[in-house]
């Protein structure tokens, strides 16, 4: 038994009549029979069990009197009665509620199966006694379907309660209790997939630890687990589906070939008429029929009972499947909904159809942030239909660039392009699209923005000169082109132009209902923002966490983005606790094999958190892997400069200033006078012993002639100055450059600067002599004071979140030299499900490549040690 205690609390309410109405398996019986016993009920409560032995009227209310005669309370009131040929469950009904007038104490009268009661006037006549009874007496009804009891009066006065499938549908607590209940030892990962597919449904559960508790691998049983199961199957058949009437078994089985079903819908696949009348009695009737809408027009099957119908109809009708599947991939084709309608398309193997469909509702599907259903599309094509298709490959090389990588995207890119020849003469203008998108979307994944620039104007002549026999995207591309411009200029330090027409494809998105763009845009316009306020680039990231948030875009780039800038944000205010889940998040999401201009923009934060942790060597690693990334782009990414300058910081932290000296001498002599590494020279010049070098350094920063230095940077020289002045024995010097620097960092509340080169006596000097910037001056001495009394890590951290089932079976692979294809063979999944593993894995485990994966494995003691 697993007591249910939140719906005992129902039961026991101030009611005076409870409905149990669940589907057969919902566990009505078993739950009122354990609250009798738990709630030490069973002297007060009758219990009437209604099945088809009680359709006679009389027979049915004799047992409803003997029943409340075994009550304590009723044992002294109810008459007894014997059956005589004039007594009549009228005369009956009009007996009891003489006998009971006298009731004082609390009676629970339990019918059990009250849709077994046959004649209309059973009904009736309970409906009159639960009317007039006395208060003290309560009534249970449990049933599985609702009958016209006239109970919407009680419902009006507070007097009814009601407990429906939803309310006792197992939670995954109560799924995991009735396991362990049944000796059933699961890992965590299967109890969630069999409380999933199950639905909470008891009786699945149960038959489900059944099973599992005499099988030989409950781990493997739990993963096939389904309604075609036998025992499940049994069930289901037995007291669901022999139980419809042949026009309702054609409907059920002629429809599970669909995730959902509307009236149309049934009517086209069964060819009859009254679909929608038969799904609304169903779903009435508790059969494993589930509204989906409020209007009550779009139906969907229980899992279990879904896969029993498609067993049923596999069996006694396959070679219908084909025909169904191809009749319902035209309908949603032309009722607006084209992912079903490609999968319908697929079921039917009419690849031809498929394709077309693909190809010509990609964009519409790309502009509404839908890739992830793309991508599961695209895995239904046979490698022989993906090849020889023009327009399909397009749609491939965008896939690769959301789940791939951009030289995988350039490739299917130059093959689309190589064999658009063959494509019909109709349909050449929507290849044309097709290609045009794609190479804008590369172009901006690449930092070309030349490239960008020209596909963008080549899109917008599209878009001034639509095809008059495709959807009208006229306005969608101009705000594509338009985001995908901006995106581009942002990586590449044209922060005007990114911000004008970021800005306008944003406003563009909201006015033509676009809101995946917009999306888009905010997040890259907080790469803009964060060099004029930290504020405003905050509320971008905000904006467009809570839209994505809003339509389910949490796992796309885009989001991953936002989730990048805020942790940058966080990470330059010194609030690293804070800054460390969006940066892991912005980790797991932005993946640099197909966007290396992101990737290496998050490998510059992560490198830029773990320097202000003192985290030397880490952050090390993560700003030579953003290098790397740096030569995979068209263009010189603005964040280089950068990255390099905090390379050379971490490199003087850990006191390889020689290296840092050479990596230094080996930058052309433009890069070296780029500011932020003039800032980098400079402490390298100040661990030298080497001051007034420093502040030579340092002079082009200071007087605005190295331009472009963010105000958290040349704080940063101030604040390196004011060290050197110290050093050269100017105090007066080094208090006005330090008074400068938090003059810099106040407005954004950069600390982190000060976090990078301490400079604590300066400070307390400061504090005294002056009265301006207390409040930022405690706060940044609170901080190193938080700092330096941390202790330096030691052996390996744990990551961040542990690893699922099905990424440690990715990792026990990564030692060996199998082929991420090799491995998912070895694995029976898909090449991408490895692929999503490994990035989830390397994320977790705070890896950029392979080796650092299962080195960082065997660390934490999730690999066997190196032999």
């Amino acid at each position: 038994m697993v007591a249910r205690l939140g719906l005992f609390e129902l039961l026991e309410g101030p009611a005076r009549v409870t409905v149990v109405s669940a589907p057969p398996g919902s566990g009505k019986t078993v739950l009122l029979r354990s609250w009798i016993s738990r709630a030490g009920l069973a002297e007060r409560a009758g219990w009437v069990a209604a099945g088809p032995d009680e359709r006679d009227p009389r027979r049915f209310w004799l047992s409803v009197l003997g029943a409340l005669r075994g009550t304590t309370p009723g044992s002294a009131l109810v008459q007894a009665l014997t059956a005589a040929p004039d007594l009549d469950g009228w005369a009956i009904v009009e007996r009891l509620l003489k006998d009971l007038a006298a009731l004082r104490e609390p009676v629970w009268l339990v019918v059990d199966d009250v849709h077994e009661l046959g004649p209309d006037q059973v009904l009736r006549q309970l409906e009159l006694l639960v009317l007039r009874a006395p208060p003290e007496l309560r009534f249970v009804l449990a049933t599985r379907r609702d009958v016209r009891l006239g109970l919407h009066r009680l419902r009006l006065e507070g007097e009814l309660a009601e407990i429906r499938a939803a309310d006792l549908r197992f939670s995954l607590a109560e799924a995991r209790e009735l396991f362990a209940a049944a000796g059933v030892r699961l890992p965590e990962a299967a109890v969630v997939m069999l409380h999933e597919r199950t639905e909470g449904w008891a009786a699945g559960l149960r038959l489900a630890a059944l099973s599992l508790a005499t099988h030989p691998d409950p781990e493997r049983f739990a993963a096939g687990f389904s309604g075609s199961e036998r025992t499940v199957a049994e069930y289901l058949l037995a007291e669901v589906l022999d139980r419809q009437s042949e026009q309702v078994r054609r409907l059920l089985l002629r429809t599970s070939i669909l995730e959902r079903v509307n009236g149309e819908l049934a009517d086209l696949l069964t060819g009859d008429d009254g679909g929608e009348r038969v799904l609304q009695d169903l779903e009435r009737a508790n059969a494993f029929v589930v509204s989906l809408d409020a209007a009550r027009s779009w139906f969907r099957y229980h899992q279990m009972f879904a896969d029993l119908l498609a067993l049923e109809l596999r069996r006694t009708a396959p070679g219908e499947l084909t025909a169904l599947h191809r009749a319902a991939a035209g309908w949603f084709a032309g009722h607006g909904y084209p992912v079903e309608a490609i999968r319908h398309a697929q079921a039917a193997r009419n690849w031809g159809l498929a394709a077309r469909l693909l190809a010509d509702h990609w964009p519409g599907l790309h502009l509404d942030g839908q890739d992830a259903a793309v991508h599961e599309l695209l895995a239904g094509f046979p490698v022989e239909a993906r090849a020889a298709d023009a327009e399909l490959a397009a749609v491939i090389a965008a896939d690769e660039l959301a789940y791939g990588s951009l030289e995988a995207a350039e490739r299917h890119l130059s093959l689309a392009e190589h064999t658009t020849a063959s494509v019909p003469c109709p349909r050449h203008g929507q290849a044309q699209l097709l290609l045009g998108i794609v190479r804008l979307l590369v172009a901006r994944q690449r930092g070309n923005l030349p490239s960008a620039a020209e596909e963008a104007r080549r899109l917008q002549a599209m878009a001034d000169a639509p095809d008059p026999t495709q959807p009208d995207l006229s306005e969608d591309l101009r705000a594509l082109a338009l985001v995908s411009l901006g995106t581009t200029e942002v990586w590449t330090a044209r922060f005007e132009d990114a911000q004008r027409h970021l800005e306008q494809g944003a406003a563009l998105a909201r006015r033509i209902g676009r809101p995946y763009l917009e999306f888009t845009s905010l997040a890259q316009q907080s790469n803009v923002e964060i060099y004029r306020s930290f504020a405003l680039a905050a509320e971008r990231t905000r904006e467009a966490v809570e839209l994505a948030r809003r339509h389910g875009w949490t796992d796309e780039p885009a989001f991953g983005i936002a989730c990048m800038m805020l942790g940058a944000v966080l990470a330059w205010q010194g609030k690293l606790d804070e800054a460390e889940p969006w940066v892991q998040r912005a980790e797991r999401m932005l993946r640099a094999e197909a966007e290396p201009a992101a990737g290496l923009g998050v490998r510059y934060v992560r490198g830029l958190v773990e320097l202000a942790r003192g985290r030397d060597t880490d952050a090390l690693a993560a700003f030579r892997a953003a290098e790397r990334l740096a030569g995979r782009l068209s263009a010189p990414h603005y964040l280089v400069g950068r990255t390099r300058a905090l390379l050379l910081h971490a490199l003087v932290r850990l006191g390889e200033t020689e290296c840092a000296e050479q990596a230094l001498a080996e930058l052309d002599e433009r890069d070296r006078d780029g500011g932020e590494i003039r800032i980098a020279a400079a402490a390298l010049r100040l661990a030298q012993d080497r001051p007034h070098t420093a502040t030579v350094a340092l002079a082009p920063v200071l007087d605005s002639s190295a331009p472009g230095v963010h105000r958290a940077w040349l704080a940063h020289a101030f604040l390196l100055e004011a060290i050197a002045r110290d050093a050269l024995g100017d105090p007066g010097a080094a208090e006005s450059a330090l008074e400068r620097a938090l003059d810099l960092a106040e407005p954004n509340g950069s600390l982190t600067p000060f976090l990078l080169n301490p400079a604590p006596g300066l400070l307390e000097r400061h504090a005294r002599h002056r009265t301006t910037h207390a409040a930022l001056i405690a706060e940044i001495q609170s901080l190193l004071g938080g700092t330096r009394s941390r202790p330096p890590p030691t052996g390996p951290r744990p990551p961040p979140e542990p690893l699922s089932e099905s990424e440690l079976r990715v990792l026990r692979y990564l030692p060996t030299n199998l082929t991420a294809p090799e491995i998912a063979g070895e694995l029976s999944v898909s090449r991408n499900t490895v692929k999503t593993h490994m990035r989830n894995l390397y994320a977790k485990l705070g890896a950029h490549r392979r080796a650092e994966a299962v080195a960082r494995g065997r660390d934490l003691g999730l690999l066997a040690p190196r032999r």
